[in-house]
């Protein structure tokens, strides 16, 4: 019985030391990739600006394209809702806003996470000349895990996670573009 007791007050403090931790730890990410495109600006931005694109270069979307989805507003404007459906646990329930667009040159979306977990998250691409054939696209995404869930963040590696992925949907966009 000694024992049982001992090995419970261990447990109660390596949870008790794990909370305390986590405190102090970052509740917030960001993960940004970049890519060149040997096309216009303009020809780019117009492409990533449509959120229905994103079927044809996402890893996530591409995942399951099946996905029931639903469409509010117009796509590549402020207001456009993007939700989807998905019975595959690596897509799930969600939905993707566009926020804010800086016609040309950046476009701010909102991701709202439904099932298998809830959470916001927000992404944007921003398209940058290097020249008149040539466009350094960057996406990015950052977001929040609240306490205690930010124990989680030195264990995941949101920079290897989502990074890859997206250098990947950035590769992907590339071949598309560049056809």
């Amino acid at each position: 019985m000694k024992i049982l007791k001992r090995i419970l007050f261990v447990i109660l403090g390596i949870v008790a030391f794990a909370l305390i931790v986590a405190i102090f730890l970052k509740k917030d990410y960001a993960v940004e990739r970049e890519i060149v495109i040997n096309k216009p600006k303009v020809v780019v931005f117009d492409y990533v600006k449509m959120i229905k694109n994103q079927d044809n270069y996402s890893v996530w979307n591409r995942k399951d394209l099946a996905a029931p989805r639903k469409y509010t507003g117009t796509d590549g404007t402020v207001g456009f809702i993007s939700a989807w459906d998905s019975q595959n646990k690596e897509v799930g329930t969600g939905e993707q806003e566009i926020k804010k667009i800086d016609d040309g040159n950046r476009i701010d979306f909102e991701l709202r996470f439904k099932k298998p977990f809830t959470a916001t998250d927000y992404g944007y691409f921003i398209t940058e000349a290097i020249d008149s054939t040539q466009t350094k696209v960057r996406w990015g995404f950052n977001g929040k895990m609240d306490y205690p869930m930010n124990l989680m963040l030195p264990l995941v590696n949101m920079e290897k996670v989502l990074g890859g992925d997206m250098s990947t949907g950035l590769t992907a966009l590339k071949e598309v573009l560049e056809k």
